[in-house]
């Protein structure tokens, strides 16, 4: 039976109510179930656009942003997108300071969607310790003028209203939910669904994820790596210790190839930090057993990353 979705009078409305699917083949036996929420189905592709609207139209609500204002951030290129995207609706102007760090692809639909890229650049074309916090001071240097709203997004708790839409549609979709992990970029995911589960009393384990190279919220230095969207290499400000249960680091390689495997073997088309995200579901699935029930996010579409190596 088809599930025909309604007609909508704005593509705002096609965010959110996401699938979420069972994992079948990269699950060994003896384990409990991992299901994944498939992000790749909101309109640009990407989770980020549940927090790009939520953090303009708190903004608007405020009076914070008026028409025909610019709105700028600094962004490895999915929350640049989402925010192109909310921009072009919306009629605002937006200013993105971004890099060469980030796939060419996520660049190019940032400015298919009307975005201005200001490029910070990076050394060797990887994500080192010093690369975001140049874009943020770059952002700052933007957001100087009177007539600029800077959404700022590692400080802007105006995320957390468009993240934890995915908690309440995970209390939904799941009668019971025993692990949640994710990655953490922002840290906007991973406290948003977080703050959803703890408020209605499961009793899931929290889990947040980290690269291995660069592994700041487990106390380690920050390093180089290629996981776009998380290891920031400075501790998030959104990040609360008191709403994890873990913290666990992803070997890079692991999650490209758990990537792949989801493509080939799922038809889970992601990026490489949904493979990170799968990866530590699928252990910690093994650790819970059957009966039990681990869920991650699918963030976003693997057409962000054809020109790299991913899947090459």
């Amino acid at each position: 039976m088809s599930n025909t979705h309604p007609a909508v009078s704005s593509t705002f409305q096609a965010i959110g109510n996401t699938p979420l699917v069972r994992l079948n083949k990269v699950v060994p036996e003896g384990s409990a179930d991992v299901y994944v929420k498939l992000e790749m189905f909101n309109p640009t592709g990407s989770y980020k656009d549940r927090m790009a609207l939520a953090m303009i139209e708190e903004a608007e609500k405020r009076g914070d942003l008026k028409p025909g204002m610019t709105v700028v951030e600094y962004t490895g290129g999915s929350t640049g997108s989402s925010l192109a995207f909310v921009c072009a609706v919306k009629g605002y102007r937006f200013q993105v300071v971004c890099s060469d760090a980030f796939a060419l692809e996520k660049l190019r639909t940032m400015e298919a969607l009307g975005a201005e890229l200001i490029l910070e650049p990076s050394i060797g074309g990887k994500i080192t310790p010093d690369l975001i916090p140049r874009m943020i001071e770059r952002a700052r240097e933007l957001a100087a003028r009177p007539d600029v709203y800077w959404t700022d997004q590692f400080n802007n708790r105006d995320s957390l209203v468009g993240y934890s839409e995915i908690g309440h549609e995970l209390l939904l979709q799941l009668p019971q939910i025993d692990a949640f992990c994710a990655m953490v970029g922002t840290a906007g995911l991973l406290m948003g669904v977080s703050s959803v589960l703890r408020r209605e009393q499961s009793e899931a384990k929290i889990v947040a994820l980290e690269p291995a190279t660069s592994a700041v919220l487990s106390g380690r230095g920050a390093g180089s790596h290629q996981i776009e969207g998380t290891g920031v290499g400075f501790l998030p400000p959104l990040f609360d210790y008191k709403a994890v249960d873990e913290i666990r680091s992803v070997e890079e390689e692991r999650g490209r190839e758990m990537s792949r495997r989801l493509a080939r073997e799922e038809g889970i088309f992601s990026g490489i930090s949904s493979g990170g995200n799968v990866l530590d579901a699928v252990q910690l699935a093994q650790e819970l057993g059957p009966g039990k029930t681990v869920v991650t996010v699918a963030v976003d579409s693997g057409l962000k990353y054809l020109a790299g190596d991913l899947f090459s």
